[in-house]
């Protein structure tokens, strides 16, 4: 379990909110302001070679502001909370080090919430016929009857993994199945340990037409991008679509493509579907946290002036 000493905590300043509202561009200029560095807080987003279909920022769009634990693994590599914390820790350790600001943005809520609050990894071990049983279920009844075994005993687990993450489903279901006891109950008695860092939590938002316009142009936009020939290209590459990184949001509904179980409208609306139920389930996480401070980017002319309000509150805690 990573641990951290409970004086002079590092500050942080954390920015959440759902997939497409404009994190990463604000994130930017909040770093610019600080001076700052971004730690990315997304669990597919360390993935090589998976640039598009996460919405991994461009070299132009971050503006020279440094961006860690993005590319830190091959698609077929495990990756877990547990490893997202250790990387985390050293690249804000580096941040401090050079006088910066450590910036955490994303849209996983677990990731966050283990770094900032500690969170018990110290789970059971593998059971490879659980595993096997509940992988032979997704075969033959599919990712959402296997996803409604997780609702039933971890509802909590079932609205933040989505029904195409089995290995994370399977994962949930194995430690109720091994323990007795929820992956959310864990998590539940986490927020008894000390605070691994102070943080400042601010969340973006917008009314749902907005959010889901915004979702609905960006999957446009990755197809406009590439998403397809960069699937094509991980699975040439011999990463098999049933990797946790081939069943990701966009990954999984092109490969339904590419595999003629799905035409390319029937792909392109399913992906604006499942990203849109995404957000919803992200805003739902979010929504628990009372430490969140909630602003409405539609109240702002553009990202420059939203970072500005997050820069003046986030510097008002340092005077008090």
């Amino acid at each position: 379990m990573f641990m951290a000493s409970t004086e002079n905590k590092v500050r942080l300043l954390v920015i959440v909110g759902p997939t497409a509202v404009g994190k990463s561009a604000v994130a930017v200029e909040v770093a610019r302001r600080l001076p700052g560095a971004i730690v990315s807080a997304d669990s597919m987003q360390v993935y090589r070679g998976m640039n598009i279909g996460t919405g991994k920022i461009r070299p132009e769009e971050a503006k020279g502001i440094p961006h860690y634990l993005l590319d830190v693994c091959e698609p077929d590599e495990p990756f877990n909370v547990a490893r997202y914390v250790e990387l985390a820790d050293a690249a804000i350790a580096e941040i401090c080090a050079q006088g910066l600001i450590p910036i955490i943005v994303g849209g996983t809520g677990l990731y966050i919430r283990a770094l900032v609050d500690g969170f018990l990894f110290e789970t059971p071990p593998a059971d490879a016929d659980f595993r096997k049983q509940m992988r032979l279920v997704a075969e033959r009844e599919g990712n959402e009857a296997l996803h409604q075994r997780l609702q039933l005993v971890d509802p909590e687990s079932a609205a933040r993994i989505h029904p195409n993450d089995i290995r994370r489903v399977i994962r949930a279901l194995e430690i109720f199945h091994t323990t007795g006891e929820s992956l959310s109950e864990k998590a539940a008695r986490a927020k008894e340990l000390p605070k691994r860092y102070e943080a400042s939590f601010y969340g973006l938002t917008a009314p749902r037409p907005f959010v889901y316009e915004r979702i609905n142009r960006r999957v446009d936009q990755m197809i406009e991008q590439g998403l397809v020939g960069e699937v094509m290209n991980l699975l040439q590459a011999g990463f098999s679509s049933q990797l946790t990184s081939n069943q990701a949001i966009g990954y999984k509904e092109i490969v339904d493509y590419l595999s003629g179980k799905a035409t390319f409208a029937e792909a392109v609306d399913n992906l604006k579907k499942v990203t849109r139920n995404y957000a919803k389930r992200q805003l739902s996480w979010f929504r628990a946290d009372s430490r969140i401070q909630w602003l409405n980017v539609c109240d702002y002319p553009d990202s420059e002036s939203l970072a500005e309000a997050i820069v003046a509150d986030f510097r008002k805690g340092f005077r008090s």
